[in-house]
């Protein structure tokens, strides 16, 4: 019996290390790398708590050396989707029904495991998997991955905390339910720590989740299976079925117990699944929750009072730090005339200094993307605008797929504003520059505001702070995650929730309340201690 109210405080940030040379961590992950390079690990369907194996597989190689097997997976089939919704929904009743401190309890034991026991397991995954430097895999599968889900803890004290006020002979009070089903978690290849959100911040809730891995991101996120396992979660509060989205999704959307999406991936993705869900509304118990965050095209927005220094330097960290495959990638910038040579001239100089190759040599800023299709889709806009009499490349613009998936940071610099890679999503290291007129501040910022479909992250710069104030109001619906002399990548659990509309998501905001509050089903409670027995108003007696 648990009669103490518990309240978890806002936490710190989990520290990023240094990894220096001979330091105890860099010592550890140089050595965990060797390890995971040196075997290759069968990974199943976990369904229930119970490793299945469908013997149609596939197999997880390293984005800098596509030749080198990490892994081969299992994939689920339709009998598999169907066995993990069940499991889901055998779990429910006894997960929902815990106290919620026990489940924010299980929580934070993986953000412990995550963040020291394991943080050169997970660093090293998401290195050889995923094509991130040390850094990179750093911040997103120990650090940002520990943020979410101690944040989270306290973000769900606070909503609980959230109640009415009660009268004179009645007491009010809410009653936060999971919803009344099961959760997907469809997640992406980029970020390990969104993906251990997607699936978690249901389950913190009370839900019990059936989770897609990303095909190439199953290595970490296998082991973040095994951490939860160890971490005490319960069987069949996640279950981990990689494979095709089609035919999973196929299985998932038909179930009348589906009760919610959680998505992060392509906007023509989840068009497609919000159909999906439409056509099959007459089937599900309650409508569904959707949330999801589908990309952008982000922009550098530069006022002529700007640092052009500064901006180059931003410029070139937030468009092509992990090979631009974040959804807050720069992928556009508007330069002022005035400033554009010694903007261009400090991102030269930035190129000429960044070194590109593998992930285990530590020297690297740049490593490769993540899979041929991708580097094949990024290749096209790089030869896109090498054709266009519209466009110059200035930067980069080589590419090799021998070994590695290898991109060079690449700079476009166009005559035309809707020119093709100033609208579409590449998501890889490129980036195309408008040079505008000084005198065209405002009407380039409307430019920039109406160009693009998404809206998800976007940065502005100068020195005139209430010229930038005018720049932020036209630019208000332009970006969910909004900078101010800052690039537009980098958002911090609990400092900046994130996420974005137009095209960009539902905005419901990762790293905040505004999420948590999407998985539950709010009750209100009336008792009224003495009720009436006489039906007349005071005035008719």
């Amino acid at each position: 019996m648990r009669n103490a109210v518990f309240n978890f405080p806002v936490p710190a940030n989990e520290p990023v290390k240094s990894y220096l040379a001979g330091s105890p961590e860099r010592v550890a992950l140089e050595n965990e790398l060797e390890r995971q390079k040196s075997i290759v690990l069968d990974i199943p369907l976990i369904i229930g708590g119970k490793e299945v194996r469908t013997g149609d597989t596939g197999t997880v190689v390293m984005p800098t050396d596509h030749g080198h097997i990490l892994a081969t997976y299992h994939k689920a089939g339709p009998k598999e989707v169907k066995m993990a919704i069940d499991a889901a929904m055998k779990a429910h009743s006894q997960w929902e029904s815990l106290d919620w401190t026990v489940r924010a309890s299980i929580m934070l034991k993986i953000a412990e495991l995550v963040s020291g026991k394991y943080r050169a397991l997970m660093n090293a995954s998401a290195m050889l998997g995923q094509g991130k430097n040390c850094y990179q895999a750093e911040i997103d599968a120990v650090c940002e991955l520990s943020d979410f889900l101690r944040y989270n803890a306290a973000f769900a004290s606070k909503i609980y905390n959230i109640q009415p006020k009660s009268a004179s002979n009645q007491i009010n009070s809410v009653e936060y339910r999971p919803l009344e089903g099961f959760v997907f978690a469809l997640s992406p290849f980029n970020f390990t720590s969104i993906a251990s959100n997607l699936a978690l911040s249901p389950v913190l809730m009370g839900n019990t989740v059936v989770w897609k891995p990303s095909t190439t991101a199953i290595l970490s996120n296998y082991y973040l299976m095994e951490i939860y396992k160890e971490a005490g979660l319960p069987d069949g509060v996640v279950n981990f079925i990689p494979g095709s989205g089609a035919v999973i999704g196929k299985e998932v959307f038909a179930s009348a117990d589906f009760a919610g999406l959680h998505f992060t991936g392509s906007c023509d993705t989840f068009n497609t699944l919000w159909k999906e869900v439409g056509e099959n509304l007459g089937r599900y118990r309650s409508y569904p929750r959707l949330v999801g965050e589908t990309g952008g095209k982000d922009f550098i927005f530069v006022h002529p009072s700007a640092c052009a220094e500064e901006v180059g330097n931003a410029a070139y960290c937030g468009a092509y730090e992990f090979q631009g495959q974040k959804c807050s990638a720069a992928s556009r910038m508007y330069v002022p005339a005035s400033l554009w040579p010694d903007v261009l001239n400090k991102m030269k100089q930035t190129a000429a200094q960044a070194k590109m190759g593998d992930v285990c040599d530590f020297g690297n800023f740049i490593n490769a993307v993540i899979d041929e299709k991708s580097f094949d889709n990024i290749v096209s806009y790089i030869e896109y605008a090498r054709e266009s009499k519209d466009a110059e490349i200035l930067i980069g613009g080589n590419y090799d797929k021998s070994k590695g998936y290898f991109v060079e940071p690449t700079l476009i610099v166009t005559t035309d504003p809707y020119f093709k890679s100033m609208k579409e999503e590449i998501f890889g290291p490129v980036l195309t520059v408008y040079v505008y007129d000084d005198d065209k501040v405002e009407e380039t910022a409307r430019l920039c505001d109406s160009t693009s479909p998404y809206g998800l992250t976007g940065a502005i710069w100068g020195r005139d702070r209430v010229a930038l104030d005018a720049l932020s109001d036209i630019l208000k619906y332009a970006a969910g995650n909004f900078y101010i002399n800052d690039k537009p990548t980098g958002a911090v659990v609990g400092m900046q929730p994130f996420g974005g509309s137009r095209a960009s998501g539902t905005n419901d905001k990762a790293g905040g309340e505004f999420n948590l509050i999407r998985w539950v089903l709010p009750r209100s409670i009336k008792e009224t201690l003495v009720p009436p027995t006489d039906f007349r108003y005071s005035y008719m007696k």
